[in-house]
């Protein structure tokens, strides 16, 4: 939706998705596709995961902003609009100071018998100078009234936790982005957590059984350094860890594993005591 959102033509919002789709996918799945390897290939993946991560967060702020902005636009257009009418208060208030200085000259003006015609221009004047007065008063009561409506719109147009966020002295502009970044960065965390564990090695989720063959062979091999009691049964802790040590060799050999407590236990899925016991017996091997 960001990228279609940031493009003109068609094919550019079509590169803009695919652009956002490619960033989104090396976001999720470069920490769980580096771990297996050494550390040169480690710190290149972090570097570009971090970079994907970042253009990924961006890409969601900018989402989450425009979406936003659309919601309140809609709240806003739910607020009722307040048609103003009559004459505008300024043109008013010309019309009053003129009216209010006729009626002062004709006010001072003296008959020496009486005048008809002065009394009537009088009371006219008044009369108008009333309806002036009533017209400015529903003027002003229209203006707050728009005055009103355009506070309620711009409070609708506003999100309600950033108004709230806001009263301690914050942006609404740096509330809504930090929001949106924090929002987009816990959402692609949760993802790249989720393919980490669900693209755990294999071996690490079966259990230690082995092959049939790996625990006779070890057996033997331990036969023939060290006689041993035929009628004294072959303990299964042996061969099970016989058959640990052949694996974990295996592995090393073949480069895909470091012969690392933390990477043993990883690989084999058992305790520290475990792997630890694992590394000695390998070491006693090379030093054998």
């Amino acid at each position: 939706m960001a990228g279609w959102q940031r493009g003109g033509f068609v094919a550019e919002r079509v590169l803009w998705v695919a652009v956002g789709v490619v960033l989104v996918v090396a976001a999720h799945l470069l920490p769980a596709l580096i771990r297996a390897h050494g550390w040169r290939v480690r710190l290149v993946g972090v570097v570009l995961w971090v970079g994907c991560m970042a253009a990924t967060c961006y890409g969601h702020a900018v989402f989450f902003l425009l979406a936003q902005k659309h919601a309140g636009e809609v709240r806003a257009a739910a607020v009722p609009a307040i048609t103003t009418t009559g004459r505008n208060p300024a043109v008013i208030a010309s019309d009053r100071a003129a009216t209010v200085s006729r009626l002062a000259r004709v006010t001072e003006r003296r008959c020496a018998e009486p005048c008809p015609s002065l009394r009537i221009e009088r009371a006219t004047l008044a009369a108008r100078l009333d309806a002036i007065d009533a017209e400015a008063t529903e003027a002003r009561r229209q203006e707050a009234a728009q005055d009103r409506a355009d506070t309620a719109r711009d409070a609708a147009v506003a999100d309600p936790v950033t108004g709230a966020v806001t009263a301690f002295g914050i942006q609404p502009g740096r509330v809504d982005l930090l929001a949106g970044l924090t929002f987009a960065a816990v959402l692609e965390a949760v993802a790249c957590f989720c393919w980490l564990l669900a693209l755990r090695p294999v071996e690490s989720l079966k259990p230690n059984a082995g092959a049939a063959v790996t625990p006779v062979t070890a057996v033997s091999h331990a036969m023939t350094e060290a006689p041993i009691d035929p009628g004294q049964p072959v303990e299964p802790a042996v061969i099970e860890a016989s058959d640990d040590v052949t694996r974990v060799t295996t592995e090393i050999t073949a480069g895909r594993l470091r012969a690392t407590v933390t990477d043993i236990r990883k690989y084999l899925g058992c305790s520290q005591a475990r792997a630890a016991a694992v590394r000695k017996q390998l070491a006693r091997q090379i030093i054998e």
